[in-house]
């Protein structure tokens, strides 16, 4: 499994060196979670709220920043089903490597900081929570509708109780 994790963030808060830990933590228990019978790549970069902006503005049309944002590489036809991926071996494998690329995550830090603030938790239970969630729209999840947020909710809910990144975790 491969995480690259970039560090573009120039503000005033702190990255944690746990950080970089739980983000591999999740995402190889996501990938665990979903079954995935692949080694993966998946690219995080951690950016502050003006660049995210930026980033959700140019790709999603929405102009204001976010906590998080996932950029796909596989077109699921229904969620986590890796049924097809074998044969767009070209597309969706490194070459260099033969990982499966998931895609890419973004995560803005204060955002990270502030949510988990408002949410009453530290911030690596934040990060955890950032992470499983852009995971699994990595995995083809979505939350358009109310019956796709609940299934989120419940996968996120699932992956970070099974690591321990309930909302009491320091």
């Amino acid at each position: 499994m491969i995480i690259n994790i970039d560090n573009e963030y120039s503000g005033r808060l702190k990255i944690l060196k746990e950080f970089d830990i739980i983000i591999q933590d999740v995402v190889e228990s996501t990938c665990d979670f979903m079954k995935c019978p692949y080694e993966t790549e998946v690219n995080v970069l951690f950016t502050d709220d003006e660049t995210i902006h930026q980033i959700n503005l140019e790709n999603r049309g929405i102009d204001r920043p976010t906590d998080v944002l996932s950029f796909p590489m596989i077109d699921f036809e229904a969620p986590a089903d890796l049924s097809g991926v074998e044969d767009m071996q070209y597309e969706y494998f490194n070459s260099d490597t033969g990982c499966l690329m998931l895609g890419d995550i973004v995560i803005s830090i204060d955002r990270a900081y502030s949510q988990a603030e408002e949410y009453g938790h530290s911030v690596k239970r934040e990060i955890a929570f950032l992470t499983a969630h852009s995971m699994l729209h990595l995995f083809g999840y979505d939350h358009i509708d109310d019956a796709g947020r609940e299934e989120m909710e419940k996968l996120q809910e699932q992956i970070l109780t099974e690591k321990g990144y309930t909302r009491d975790y320091e």
